[in-house]
């Protein structure tokens, strides 16, 4: 009797983006990212240093503060109001300062660069 085989693909095993984290020491950090998924949850799942992410990805913390990297900062357009109120909490907030759980990555993101603050709050 034949064996049927079934494969199911979701848009995350298919599209990738590349992420580069610059850590406090200015060593690099080049992961492959799931479309789709944050870059905080891309940064723990590949043990990324200095994202604590207390809330899990629910704007509630403050604790996945990055630095966004030049001309990122305009491809990612600006917080929404949530994350400004959150963004006041941090330490060493910047004008590049974002949340890494509220940014979703696309193909359009693939190359970004982010920068971990020394600490988090």
């Amino acid at each position: 009797m034949p064996v049927r085989v079934i494969v199911s693909l979701t848009v995350w095993d298919r599209a990738m983006a590349q992420i580069t984290f610059v850590l406090p020491d200015g060593e690099r950090r080049i992961i492959d990212a799931k479309a789709g998924e944050s870059v905080m949850d891309a940064a723990i799942r590949h043990n990324i240093p200095g994202i604590e992410a207390e809330c899990g990805g629910g704007c509630t913390c403050a604790t996945c503060h990055i630095y966004i990297d030049g001309d990122w900062s305009k491809a990612l357009g600006i917080p929404s109001e949530e994350e400004e109120d959150m963004l006041d909490f941090v330490y060493a907030v910047k004008a590049t300062s974002r949340l890494s759980c509220q940014i979703h990555l696309s193909d359009d993101l693939d190359g970004l660069v982010v920068h971990i603050p020394r600490r988090q709050l």
